[in-house]
């Protein structure tokens, strides 16, 4: 008499005409995440954090509606946006610039504050409550290759996110004001998609700090944001008491130049700025600066770069004397200039 011992017997691993058992791989647990999860995981509680804090905008202008994005950045209803942003609006007689929507719902009239074509920002003031604030950052402290997230309106898409790197650091964007023209300096590039309707919106850094304010797509993989630094905090500050930012003027321009051997042991610098143009009747040309002079110092303080002369020359310069330091045929010159305010209408 037969028994069958089928399902009994242990499979044999040696025998190849027994079965195999099914191979079953691990769940992977937090512990064994991979980097793309460490990547979305960074991403998504960015997202999570920052899309109640940024708004999208309708704008109301004398060519229409337009759009844009910005972030509030106060308690009490501040919002930051790109002056391109609000450009064109009516203003005045009590109608509100535009409208403000939230991702949860929230819809508020705003009002622009104060706007700086010259730095491409602007402040705006919700009409009621927002969503809480987000956080601003420095970014001084940003370094390339460092993971970033978009976070704005692009095409009308409210809440939307995208994420990349600091492509580069230090890029310069012209911008213009009338007559009056100006380089922003320390612009930070992003590979991070940006799209028209982006403009306003947060680049923001993985601990959900915004470090700079979306502002042009210069093409396919390259973005410019704005940073948030000192310099900006001064430009927000003055928007938000005074509604404009007053610069001084002295009318020159000039480009960067390394100096001869000899003043660059004189003086400790190794760069100074070669003015390429000094405007006729400015108060550069009353002083005696002329076309060719090396200026290596401002108010005492160094003048390696074009932005240098443009970050010395603040508010508290206009109608004050300052001593520039300048390099001309061999000696050092001593000039006194008095800065007038730059008029940009």
């Amino acid at each position: 008499m037969h028994v069958s011992n089928s399902g009994q017997n242990p499979i044999d691993p040696t025998d190849p005409n027994q079965p195999t058992e099914p191979r079953v791989d691990p769940v992977p647990g937090p512990a064994a995440e991979t980097p793309l999860d460490a990547y979305s995981a960074v991403v998504t509680r960015v997202a999570a954090e920052l899309i109640p804090s940024v708004a999208s905008l309708r704008v109301r202008t004398s060519r229409g509606t337009g759009a844009g994005a910005a972030v509030v950045f106060t308690d009490d209803g501040f919002l930051l946006t790109s002056a391109h942003v609000v450009e064109g609006h009516p203003g005045g007689a009590g109608s509100p610039a535009g409208l403000a929507q939230f991702s949860d719902g929230t819809e508020r009239d705003f009002d622009v504050v104060g706007a700086d074509p010259l730095s491409d920002l602007a402040v705006l003031r919700t009409r009621g409550a927002t969503p809480p604030a987000a956080v601003l950052g420095d970014a001084a402290d940003l370094r390339v290759g460092q993971l970033v997230v978009a976070v704005g309106n692009p095409l009308g898409l409210t809440g939307s996110v995208t994420a990349g790197v600091v492509s580069a650091l230090g890029r310069s964007l012209p911008t213009r004001s009338g007559t009056a023209a100006r380089i922003v300096d320390e612009v930070i590039q992003t590979d991070a998609a940006l799209n028209p309707g982006n403009s306003g919106g947060a680049l923001v850094t993985a601990d959900a700090r915004v470090v700079g304010v979306n502002t042009a797509v210069a093409g396919v993989g390259l973005g410019l944001a704005v940073p948030i630094n000192t310099t900006t905090l001064k430009i927000l500050g003055a928007l938000m008491r005074d509604g404009r930012v007053r610069r001084a003027y002295l009318g020159v321009a000039g480009a960067r130049v390394p100096l001869p051997p000899a003043v660059a042991e004189r003086t400790g610098q190794r760069h100074g700025v070669r003015l390429a143009e000094v405007v006729v009747g400015s108060p550069a040309g009353s002083a005696g600066l002329f076309t060719g002079d090396l200026v290596l110092s401002l108010g005492g303080r160094p003048v390696v770069t074009p932005g240098d002369l443009q970050r010395l020359l603040t508010e508290t310069t206009i109608g004050q004397p300052v001593e520039l330091t300048v390099w001309r045929r061999g000696a050092l010159v001593d000039v006194i200039a008095i800065p007038r305010e730059l008029v940009t209408s």
